[in-house]
């Protein structure tokens, strides 16, 4: 792992942060072991679930995975066996861990299109908004894994999450006012001041901004929660059709900012409207569920199912919106209650 010149941003050195559906290497995850996120018997309740996804993603890919110690690792590898899981398709850095949720606290892989190398950005993690110490185990993940890759590392200085910013591969950005502007994150930083950061370490040329998330979603309002790229020129927008609902209004005033946007091509973005689970409550606690939390990977787009007579009309546009690909339902009814799901569990590496 070596460090990068910091008087050349990575966007100065040609790396950017490609779109999701960029063939990946392998996809990495955090394994979970606190039950503070799954409290009593709830870890062991998602552990099948959280163990099908990564069945699902091995099957076009390498599925990196943090274990806390040795000991959870060899658990890992014991359960893995058990469902018939390629081992030769995981690969270990074992290090200790708080959470579970590796898009936000994992690395973010850059790529240079010219020369084919690949880096790594260690943006600051706080638990959004310090809501959920410690955290300082999950913060030093992404210069574990690029140590273990060999790849160069840079630290942006600044709090940023994975989940509160969407690509389009073409110079675009989707994110949400709620959360990136938050004081909790960045209260120095204007937004102008972090539009930069993303324009320079991302390497992106557009921020187009929602408002806010949905309810029961902990980070402040997560873009993989509400709005997604499908391909360069497409977003799904999550819609609550149940005026009555509580997520109803936020969603429509994303959907009336989303049909105001240009992309860089001066062209407003296709927009599909993707519907909301009936909400899904669970011992009286709203949970974050929502089919925009899907995961696009080599061996098709892992959508989050919650047994919910919405399932099959989101599973049948997310089918239609990725024409070409499979569509792959997975159960996410326990790892909801965690307060996210597979997107947010997950952090694509590029090949």
């Amino acid at each position: 792992m070596s460090e990068i010149n910091l008087f050349q941003t990575p966007k100065d050195l040609g790396f950017v942060f490609p779109a999701e559906w960029h063939p990946h290497r392998a996809t990495w995850l955090t394994f979970p072991h606190n039950d503070a996120s799954w409290q009593g018997d709830r870890l062991a309740k998602m552990r099948p679930q959280y163990l099908q996804f990564i069945k699902a993603i091995s099957q076009g890919e390498n599925v990196g995975i943090v274990a806390n110690d040795e000991k959870l690792k060899n658990f890992i590898i014991t359960e893995l066996d058990k469902i018939k899981v390629d081992l030769a398709k995981i690969e270990f850095v074992v290090k200790p861990t708080n959470d579970a949720w590796c898009r936000d606290h994992g690395p973010a892989f850059l790529i240079n299109p010219e020369t084919g190398k690949k880096m790594i950005i260690d943006w600051g993690h706080n638990a959004w908004g310090g809501k959920y110490p410690p955290y300082d185990d999950d913060n030093r993940t992404p210069r574990a894994i690029a140590q273990y890759l060999g790849l160069p590392a840079v630290s942006a200085g600044i709090i940023m999450e994975g989940g509160s910013v969407e690509f389009n591969g073409a110079g675009s950005l989707l994110t949400s006012k709620s959360c990136l502007l938050n004081k909790n994150r960045n209260p120095h930083l204007s937004q102008k001041v972090i539009e930069e950061f993303l324009y320079n370490f991302y390497g992106v040329e557009q921020a187009l901004w929602v408002e806010d998330g949905i309810v029961g979603d902990d980070t402040d309002g997560h873009i993989d929660d509400t709005t997604r790229f499908v391909n360069e020129n497409t977003i799904v927008a999550c819609v609550e059709n149940d005026r009555n609902d509580e997520n109803y209004e936020v969603l429509q005033t994303n959907l009336n900012m989303l049909k105001g946007m240009r992309l860089l091509n001066g062209k407003q973005p296709d927009i599909i409207e993707l519907p909301m689970p009936k909400a899904v409550v669970i011992d009286g606690f709203r949970t974050p569920g929502s089919y925009a939390n899907f995961l696009i990977c080599n061996s098709g787009v892992i959508v989050p199912v919650f047994n919910n007579s919405n399932d099959t009309i989101a599973l049948d546009i997310l089918g239609q919106a990725f024409a070409g690909r499979k569509i792959i339902p997975l159960e996410a009814t326990e790892i909801i209650w965690g307060q996210g799901s597979f997107h947010c569990l997950s952090q694509q590496e590029p090949v």
